[in-house]
C-alpha cells in the first residue's frame, strides 16, 4: 500500500482535526485554546511593514493574516524561516538566552513552525519541522529535526480518542509477561494505582471501574496540542511526536521521544539525555534519563533516574529509585528501587521497595519450559546477592537476602530479614532467620535511612514507610517465630524417636517455643529442618533457629515500643496514660485481636480491611476519579500513627515472654510496672543497635583481604578512612542518643 500522497501547500496547518470530531459551533482550534487558557497573549495581526521586514529576511508565510504577534515584535529576529496555519507568537525582543553555558539569541531562524503558538522571548533556531505545539516563554529549541503532534495525541496514557478501536489502546503489562494483569498509564499514576489495578484482578468490578476512571479523567476530544513548558531547552535531538513536556525540562540529544508525558517543574526539573529513546510512558518530575536508555510502554515514578543504556519496558518504577545498565522487563516496582549492573535482568516480579538487585542476579526464567506467565513477589528490603539466579514463581518476606548461586527451585521464603543460601555439596537450602538484625545491623540500618534521606520528592503524594520495623514486617516477624516454634517441636520429637504427626499444631508450637524462648539453651545439636520453602522434597536447614526467634522477640518489643512513642509524640498535649487507656479500650472493643493483615499500598502501609473498603467504593463508584482515591490514600496515611499504635500495644499483649519472664499485661502496661520494663529494653536495645552499626561495618577494616590491595595501613586509612569517622556510624550515635531523650520524655510525661 503507497503511504506517500501529495497534497497542496495551501492547506498545510489546516483541518488538523476530522469536522466529525469537532463539537457543534466550535472550530479545529477549540482543544488548542482551551489548552493555552490563561496563557493566550494580547496577539495582533501584523502591520504591512513587518511584512515586509519578515519578507526581506528570507521568511515565507502560506498566508499572514494568520499570523498574529504580541508586543513588543522584533520582526528583524525572524529569519529564513517558513509558517503555516494559525501561528501566534509572544513577545519577541532583542534578549538573549542562557542555561549554563550555552547563550542564544531570542527569536526563529532556519525554522519551519506549523500551526503553533509560542510564548515570550523563545529561540527556535534550525528545526525544519515544529507543528500544533504550544510553547511557553523563555523556550530553547535548538537542531531538532522534527516535533510534531497527531490529531489523535494521547501523551503517554492509555486512553482512546474519538473514533479508535480498543486495539490501539497502550496497556502496561506488569508482574506478568502474559497480560494477565495489565494496567493503563496515567500522568498522575503512582505504584500503589498501579498495585490496585494489578493485584486484585479477580475484583471485577474494581478493575472495570478504574479503566473508566482513566478513560473519563485523562481523555479527550481530538485534537489536543503538544505542549513545551516554560524555560525548557531542547536541543540536538531528533523525533520529538505527542510529547506533553513540563516547565523548566532540559532535553539534550535525545534519538526519539514519542507519546510521552514528562512532567517537570522549577522545583522539580526533569533532564532526558543523549541517545535516548522513550515511546509510550510516563516520566515523573525531577527524573533523570541519560545515556543510550530505552524505556517502552512505562511510568516512571518522581525524583528517579535511568542511565547508561538500561531498558525499561511493560514496567511502573517507583519514586526514587535508580536503574542503571540492566534490563528491566514486565515489573511493577515499588520506591527506593536500586538495580546498577549491566549483567542483571528482572522479569514479571512485584517488588515492594528498599532494595537493590546485584550484578549478575537473573530474577525470573522467562518460560520454564512451559509458559510464560510465571511471577516473582518480593516485599519490602529484596536483596538478591551478586549471580543469584532465581525460577517462577517465587516469593520473599521482607528484608530477604539471596546469597549468590543458582537455585535450581522456585522458593517460597516466609522469614523476614533472612539469609538464603544454596548449599550445592550438602544439596540443600539453608536459611538464617533474622539474618540482619544478628549479622548486619549496618546494612539494615542504613537501608532505612538511605531510602528515606534519597526521598528528593518535593511533593509527597504518599507516606512512603521505609523503617524496616512496621506493621507489615511484624506480621511476617510473628508469622516467621510461629513456624519457627512448629519447626523446632517437630525435630525435637524426631530426635526422641517420636512421631510428630500424633502431635497437634498447637502442642508442636507449644514445645517448640518452651525450647525456644528457654534463657537456658536446651537445643543441643538439634537440627531443625522446614517444610515447603522450594519446590522439591530435599531438605532445607534452619541455622541457629534458637538465636533468631530471640531475635525476632527483640525486634518486636522494640518495634512496638517505637510506636507508641511515635503515637504520643504527635499528641504532645494529651496525657500518655490516658492515650493508652485509650488504645486499650479499642482493642478490647476489636476483640482483643490484633490487625493481622498490613498491605503494602506502592510503599504506604495500611491496614488490609481499609483497602478492602477502598476497593468496594472505588467498585461502587463512590470513587470516581484517581484525585478521589489519591485524597483517600492521604486520609489513610492520617491515621497511620494511630493504626500503628493500636497494632503495636495489641502485639505486646499477644507477644510470648523469652527466659522465664511474665508476659505483658494490659494492667501491668497502663499502670507503669510494664511500661517501665519495655522502655528499660528500648533503651537496652538502641544502643546494641549503635554498636552492632559500628561492630558489622567494623569487620570491613580487620578483614586481612580487606587489607590485601595496600601497601600498609595508612595506605588504607588514606583511602578508606578510619571506620570511627564513618559518617552514617556517628550518625547512628546520634540516633542513639536522640532515641534516649525522646524515652525520657515519655517516661516524664508517664510519670514511671
Amino acid at each position: 500500500m503507497k503511504e506517500m500522497s501529495l497534497i497542496s501547500q495551501g492547506i498545510l496547518g489546516y483541518g488538523f482535526v476530522n469536522p466529525e470530531y469537532i463539537p457543534e459551533g466550535a472550530d479545529e482550534y477549540w482543544q488548542r485554546n482551551q489548552q493555552i487558557g490563561e496563557r493566550a497573549k494580547q496577539w495582533r495581526k501584523l502591520r504591512s511593514d513587518e511584512i515586509a521586514v519578515l519578507v526581506k529576511n528570507n521568511n515565507f508565510c502560506s498566508n499572514w493574516d494568520n499570523f498574529f504577534v504580541s508586543d513588543p515584535f522584533n520582526p528583524h529576529l525572524i529569519r529564513n524561516s517558513q509558517f503555516y496555519g494559525l501561528v501566534r507568537l509572544g513577545a519577541v525582543r532583542d534578549n538573549l538566552l542562557q542555561y549554563h553555558d550555552y547563550k542564544i539569541p531570542a527569536g526563529i531562524r532556519d525554522s519551519t513552525i506549523i500551526s503553533c503558538d509560542i510564548g515570550d522571548d523563545c529561540a527556535i533556531q534550525n528545526c525544519p519541522y515544529i507543528s500544533h505545539y504550544i510553547i511557553g516563554d523563555q523556550v530553547i529549541i535548538s537542531r531538532v529535526d522534527e516535533i510534531q503532534v497527531s490529531n489523535h495525541a494521547k501523551f503517554g496514557n492509555g486512553i482512546l480518542t474519538p473514533g479508535e478501536s480498543e486495539d490501539v489502546r497502550v496497556w502496561i503489562d506488569v508482574m506478568n509477561e502474559a497480560g494477565g494483569r495489565s494496567i493503563l498509564p496515567f500522568v498522575d499514576m503512582i505504584p500503589a494505582d498501579a498495585y490496585l489495578w494489578a493485584a486484585y484482578r479477580d475484583d471485577a468490578a474494581l478493575v472495570a471501574q478504574l479503566k473508566e476512571i482513566t478513560q473519563r479523567q485523562y481523555g479527550a476530544g481530538r485534537g489536543r496540542y503538544g505542549t513545551i513548558g516554560s524555560w525548557s531547552v531542547i536541543k540536538g535531538c531528533g523525533i520529538i511526536k505527542d510529547v506533553a513536556i513540563g516547565d523548566c525540562a532540559y532535553i539534550k540529544g535525545a534519538n526519539k521521544l514519542k507519546n510521552l508525558t514528562i512532567l517537570s517543574s522549577e522545583d522539580e526539573p526533569t533532564q532526558i539525555g543523549e541517545g535516548v529513546e522513550l515511546v509510550n510512558g510516563i516520566i515523573g518530575y525531577g527524573c533523570h534519563v541519560f545515556y543510550g536508555c530505552k524505556a517502552v510502554r512505562f511510568v516512571m515514578g518522581r525524583n528517579s533516574n535511568l542511565k547508561y543504556g538500561a531498558r525499561l519496558i511493560h514496567s511502573v518504577l517507583g519514586d526514587n529509585s535508580t536503574v542503571s545498565c540492566c534490563e528491566m522487563l514486565n515489573n511493577l516496582i515499588f520506591p527506593a528501587h536500586e538495580q546498577h549492573h549491566n549483567n542483571s535482568f528482572l522479569i514479571a516480579s512485584l517488588v515492594q521497595g528498599q532494595s537493590n538487585i546485584a550484578a549478575g542476579a537473573t530474577i525470573g526464567s522467562n518460560h520454564n519450559s512451559r509458559a510464560n506467565d510465571g511471577e516473582i513477589r518480593a516485599n519490602r528490603g529484596f536483596w538478591p546477592g551478586l549471580s543469584v539466579t532465581l525460577k517462577h514463581p517465587s516469593r520473599f518476606a521482607s528484608y530477604a537476602l539471596i546469597a549468590k548461586g543458582d537455585y535450581p527451585y522456585e522458593l517460597d521464603i516466609p522469614l523476614p530479614f533472612a539469609l538464603v543460601n544454596h548449599d550445592v555439596a550438602r544439596d540443600r537450602l539453608e536459611i538464617m532467620p533474622a539474618y540482619f538484625w544478628m549479622y548486619n545491623m549496618y546494612a539494615l540500618e542504613r537501608n532505612a535511612w538511605k531510602a528515606a534521606s534519597r526521598d528528593k520528592r518535593v511533593v509527597k503524594i504518599q507516606r512512603i514507610e521505609t523503617d524496616y520495623l512496621a506493621p507489615d514486617t511484624a506480621e511476617e516477624i510473628l508469622h516467621a517465630m510461629e513456624l519457627l516454634e512448629l519447626w523446632t517441636g517437630r525435630a525435637a520429637l524426631f530426635a526422641g524417636g517420636e512421631n510428630p504427626e500424633a502431635y497437634t499444631e498447637s502442642a508442636l508450637r507449644n514445645l517448640g517455643r518452651n525450647l525456644l524462648s528457654a534463657a537456658e539453651n536446651r537445643m543441643g545439636g538439634l537440627e531443625v529442618y522446614a517444610e515447603g520453602l522450594e519446590r522439591h522434597k530435599r531438605p532445607a536447614l534452619i541455622v541457629k533457629p534458637r538465636k533468631a526467634w530471640r531475635a525476632y522477640n527483640r525486634m518486636l518489643r522494640y518495634y512496638a515500643l517505637k510506636g507508641l512513642l511515635a503515637y504520643a509524640e504527635a499528641r504532645p498535649d494529651e496525657a500518655v496514660p490516658e492515650l493508652f487507656v485509650a488504645l486499650d479500650g479499642e482493642y478490647s472493643a476489636r476483640g482483643k485481636k490484633r490487625e493481622t493483615g498490613w498491605v503494602n499500598l506502592g510503599g504506604q502501609i495500611v491496614p488490609e480491611p481499609k483497602v478492602d473498603e477502598l476497593r468496594r467504593d472505588i467498585g461502587e463508584g463512590k470513587l470516581d476519579s484517581w484525585d478521589a482515591i489519591h485524597a483517600r490514600y492521604d486520609a489513610m496515611a492520617a491515621e497511620y500513627l494511630h493504626d500503628r499504635a493500636i497494632h503495636a500495644w495489641a502485639l505486646l499483649l499477644e507477644l510470648p515472654p523469652m527466659d522465664g519472664a511474665a508476659p505483658f499485661t494490659a494492667d501491668g502496661l497502663l499502670h507503669g510496672r510494664d511500661l517501665k520494663t519495655l522502655i528499660a529494653e528500648g533503651r537496652e536495645i538502641r544502643g546494641w543497635i549503635s554498636n552492632e552499626v559500628y561492630k558489622s561495618r567494623a569487620k570491613d577494616w580487620r578483614d586481612p583481604f580487606r587489607k590485601i590491595t595496600f601497601r600498609n595501613d595508612a595506605e588504607m586509612e588514606a583511602v578508606l578512612g578510619r571506620v570511627e569517622d564513618n559518617p552514617f556510624i556517628n550518625m547512628a550515635k546520634k540516633e542513639t542518643e536522640t532515641f534516649e531523650k525522646r524515652l525520657d520524655r515519655l517516661e516524664q510525661r508517664f510519670k514511671v
